[in-house]
């Protein structure tokens, strides 16, 4: 059929104007491509080409108190290899090789690897400046040296268990991990454009993002504190070659922690030689045990606040032991203290007058204290690892249980959890929640990003009975066990502590956990001390062992923190600066755990032989020396006794 001319006019034209809108779409499309998404395909495109070698940021600093540097970074360079921009990978292996303390046939491994970017480690990774000189010296194509840093602590092990350590990328233990987040900055790079083989792309070049450093992370320690406190423990492990030692020092007044240190210890840039259990292991805030009589200002402190005791006017009669619930509950001194007020009670540490205010308290009410000053649960310390300490269940509680924990036995809390509350029994009765970091601050601008405020966690007990116990503390040291932590011309509290270790579910007759927590100046607070010693050789009395380490401690922390001297100090029963006459006691046929707690303050003592009781002392019974002096006391069977001369 033949078609007509105008058909086939119409039908051109209806494909021209089909043509037309298909050619407009297309501008339209095209326009909209390279006008509105242009952009974004350009940049995918460009992502797709681009290759980034990181430049890792600067890990916060860590600084003390006062601006003194704990932790910070150095500069450590990487080496990485950008594969397909090698031109002789033979050549390349075996320049590199001697620099980096690889072999060539490991370095060639790496580089002849699929990967665009390889790290050329260990060898490469984290090395010194010089190191990184001879490679980019060596102007080898491909192979690219970024900066990246390491941790330094320029202190070694001072601090180690607050501060931590931190792995490859992130902080693990201390304060390293607990304020990752904040430490850690925001990595920059320099980014290449590569093409499919992995090549430089023609007309194009390295862009660098720099990196954004963490912030400074400022603590609540002071460097010098730190330091002097770790300087006496490691004296005390020496000469008492104990199994291990706990020091904090903390402003009782806003739960700031001044310094804080164990032995054994490690050193943070090498932790990996120290055993786990040692850098895993933060003890003030970890270890659990029997406080002993340092508990007993709890005690009092409930009595006190609930009007049970009167410590000045009411008598106690010590006949040496108590029984109680048919068990017979002893007081340190065998035949007991004797008529003696409720003060003279706490200054002798007296047992069976804390059972008898445990008793008048009763077991809800002690237990409500016990709760209240923060026992049982942990503190919240910005620091991993923090256990709970064990406390009795009220079900539990008989009166065998509630005589027992009235004088600190039976009960088990951390150190952290016992300088805590402490602090709230003698600062005006405010139980503060503790913490090591101050305030975050910016490194570029040094202004202060954020600061941690002093946190209230409640009031246990009135701001009088808190005044009441703080005198009581520093009769004490004045005139009672605590006198090894007198310091002439401040006012000192503080009470001792001695606690049989728990080995396997029971007592160990000879291993102690001996303590004492002081405090300066008794009428209004600065600094609260608290000294653990786990299992000192020869005598094991807070007052003997641990009371002259408080008092070192606390004597350079005063002078650190600039506390002046004060002229209206409680003498001791003695003039000052005098060290007084006094009669020798009589020791022999006494056994070890008779001079428990504390036999008496007014000597040292030395020990020779093997058994538990005293068959000899030197200089004898009755004998005048002055005070401070050695006893050296020989050990041997109770029998023995009869037969020495």
């Amino acid at each position: 059929m033949k078609v007509s001319g105008v058909t086939v006019r119409r039908r051109l034209f209806a494909a021209l104007i089909i043509a037309i809108v298909a050619f407009l779409a297309l501008i339209v499309r095209l326009a909209y491509i390279q006008l509105w998404q242009g952009d974004e395909i350009s940049a995918k495109a460009e992502d797709s080409w681009r290759r980034d070698i990181p430049y890792m940021a600067k890990r916060g600093e860590i600084q003390d108190r006062n601006g003194v540097k704990l932790a910070y970074n150095v500069s450590s360079p990487t080496v990485w290899a950008v594969t397909a921009q090698i031109k002789d990978r033979q050549k390349t292996a075996a320049e590199l090789a001697p620099i980096l303390d690889m072999t060539p046939e490991t370095l060639l491994k790496k580089i002849t690897t699929k990967q665009m970017l390889v790290e050329l480690k260990p060898g490469g990774r984290k090395m010194t400046l010089a190191k990184a000189q001879q490679v980019k010296n060596l102007n080898l194509p491909g192979i690219v040296v970024a900066e990246d840093s390491k941790r330094y602590y320029p202190f070694g092990d001072l601090a180690a268990q607050v501060l931590g350590f931190t792995g490859i990328d992130k902080g693990l233990t201390g304060v390293e991990a607990s304020y990752n987040s904040e430490l850690t900055g925001v990595r920059g790079s320099v980014s290449f454009l590569s093409d499919a083989s992995g090549g430089t792309m023609p007309n194009s070049s390295d862009t660098y993002t720099p990196p954004k450093d963490g912030l400074t992370l400022q603590l609540t320690l002071d460097e010098k504190i730190q330091a002097s406190m770790e300087r006496e423990l490691d004296q005390a492990m020496t000469a008492l070659q104990a199994d291990g030692a706990i020091a904090i020092a903390m402003d009782p007044n806003t739960g700031e922690i001044l310094g804080m240190a164990s032995r054994p210890t490690f050193d943070p840039a090498n932790y990996q030689a120290s055993p786990p259990e040692v850098y895993n292991r933060d003890l003030p805030i970890w270890m659990t045990y029997e406080p002993g009589s340092t508990f007993k200002i709890i005690t009092l402190a409930a009595a006190l606040e609930e009007k049970k005791v009167d410590l000045k006017h009411e008598m106690f009669f010590d006949p040496g032991s108590v029984e109680v619930g048919g068990a017979k509950l002893r007081c340190w001194k065998k035949g007991g203290h004797g008529s003696q007020t409720f003060l003279q009670v706490v200054e002798n540490s007296c047992n069976p007058g804390f059972v008898m205010l445990g008793q008048r308290l009763g077991k809800d009410k002690l237990f409500q204290y016990i709760n209240a000053f923060g026992f049982g649960k942990k503190t919240g310390i910005d620091l991993g690892g923090e256990e709970n300490g064990i406390l009795f269940k009220p079900s539990q509680v008989g009166p065998v249980e509630l005589a027992t924990t009235a004088f600190g036995q039976g009960v088990s809390v951390t150190p952290i959890q016992q300088i805590t509350a402490v602090s709230a029994a003698i600062n005006g009765g405010i139980l503060f929640k503790p913490h090591v970091a101050k305030a975050f601050i910016n490194p570029d601008t040094g202004e202060t990003v954020k600061t941690i405020e002093p946190e209230e966690v409640r009031q246990v007990i009135s701001a009088d009975t808190s005044k009441q116990v703080r005198e009581a503390l520093e009769s004490v040291v004045a005139n009672g066990t605590g006198g090894n932590a007198f310091i002439d011309g401040y006012r000192v509290g503080g009470k001792t502590g001695t606690a049989q270790k728990v080995i396997n579910g029971r007592y160990s007759p000879n291993e102690h956990i001996v303590s004492f927590i002081g405090f300066a100046p008794a009428n209004d607070p600065k600094v609260v001390i608290y000294v653990a010693v786990d299992n000192p050789q020869g005598i094991q009395f807070g007052g003997v062992v641990a009371a002259p380490i408080v008092k070192s401690m606390m004597t350079d922390a005063l002078q650190v923190l600039g506390v002046p001297k004060q002229a209206n100090q409680i003498d001791k029963k003695y003039k000052l600066g005098e060290a007084p006459y006094v009669t020798v006691p009589n020791l022999v046929g006494k056994t070890v755990s008779d001079i428990y707690e504390d036999m008496n303050t007014n000597f040292n003592l030395t020990s020779a032989g093997s058994g538990d009781t005293v068959i000899r002392q030197a200089p004898a019974a009755g004998e005048r020396m002055t005070k401070g002096s050695t006893i050296r006391i020989y050990l041997g069977a109770g029998d023995d006794t009869m037969h020495s001369h």
